[in-house]
This record gives C-alpha cells, structure tokens and sequence, in this order.
C-alpha cells in the first residue's frame, strides 16, 4: 500500500487560454479503466479483499482509515490517495462516513504524477 497526495498544494497553476486554476495530475492510464465514486456511510466498511487490478483509491471528503495486508490501519483524510497493486489485500473503513473516487486498470502508475507522502506509516 502507498499514500499520496493530490490536495491542491501538489498541483500546478494553468494559465493557458486565459484559464487560473490548479491542476493536480493523478493518472493517466493506456489501457481502459473502470472509475466509480464510493459513499461510505457513519461506520461504513469496504470488506477485506484482494485488488483484482492495480486500483487507486481518492478520498475527496471524510476520514477513515486503510490497511494492505499488515492489520495496522494507517488514518486516511481528503485529498490522500491510496494505491494497492493487484492481488494486494486491503481494507478501507471509516467512523464519520468518507466518500471516495476509485479508479482500477491494469496500467496504473500513480508515482508518475502525484509524490507519495513522507513521513506516513504504511
């Protein structure tokens, strides 16, 4: 399991067509990916299972919490993105409910855009 960032302080500002905004870069996949939005109510649970492909998992609102296959849980809030590999076992649950954007393919390689979180427990 990996934790990144892509809160706004991670991103760039884009300026081209008379645009101000910031851009934070999460993926760019080469095969077809399958992306969903998770709403996990007040003591909500996402099962202990295994990843049936690289996925990445973008909490946008809430907290809670997330696990490989260690059985520590490592504390998850807006703007972390979680990263398991295929056949990795994982676990997300959370206490005051947490929604979540997933993207799952088999090409994901979130490290090329977004910088993993220093000082996290994994």
């Amino acid at each position: 399991m990996k934790i990144y960032s892509f809160a706004k302080e991670s991103g760039k500002s884009i300026t081209a067509f008379n645009s101000n905004f910031i851009m934070s870069r999460i993926v760019q996949t080469e095969q077809a990916a399958h992306i969903g939005c998770m709403h996990l109510p007040e003591n909500g649970v996402i099962g202990y299972h295994q990843a049936v492909v690289p996925q990445l998992l973008l909490i946008i609102e809430g907290e809670g919490y997330v696990r490989g296959e260690a059985a520590e849980y490592v504390p998850v809030q807006a703007w972390d993105a979680v990263f398991w590999e295929k056949d990795e076992w994982h676990e997300t649950r959370t206490d005051s409910g947490l929604t979540a954007i997933v993207i799952e393919s088999e090409t994901l390689n979130p490290e090329a855009f977004m910088k993993m979180q220093q000082g996290r427990p994994l």
